[in-house]
C-alpha cells in the first residue's frame, strides 16, 4: 500500500506539457490513495476543461503510478472540475517563474 505522498511523488514524473512544470508543481493534483489490493486512484484537474491533451495527460499520469510504484496493481486517474483550478494552486516557485514570463 502506498501514502499519498509516495503516490504525489510518482506523479511528479509527469509535466505539464505546455509549461513544462510538473503536475503536482502546477496544483493539478488534488488527492491520491491506494487501497490494500495495490489498486492507485488520483483525482486530479487540469487547467482548463478544453484542454486538447486531456485523454494523454490522464494515461500519463496512470503510466508514471505504474512505473513509479512498482507494487501498484492498478493505476485511475479522475478528472474533476471542482475546485476549478487557478494559478493560486500551484507551488510559489511556479507563481514566481510564470509571472516573470519563464
Amino acid at each position: 500500500m502506498y501514502t499519498k505522498n509516495e503516490i504525489f511523488k510518482a506523479v511528479s514524473t509527469v509535466n505539464d506539457p505546455e509549461v513544462g512544470f510538473n503536475l503536482v508543481e502546477m496544483g493539478l493534483i488534488y488527492d491520491a490513495n491506494c487501497d490494500e489490493a495495490g489498486n492507485v486512484k488520483v483525482i486530479m484537474t487540469l487547467s482548463t476543461q478544453a484542454c486538447p491533451l486531456h485523454q494523454m495527460i490522464v494515461q500519463w499520469v496512470e503510466e508514471a503510478v505504474l512505473r513509479e510504484l512498482p507494487n501498484a496493481q492498478n493505476a485511475a486517474a479522475e478528472v474533476v472540475w471542482e475546485p476549478v483550478w487557478n494559478i493560486s494552486m500551484a507551488t510559489e516557485d511556479v507563481k514566481r517563474q510564470l509571472s516573470s514570463g519563464l
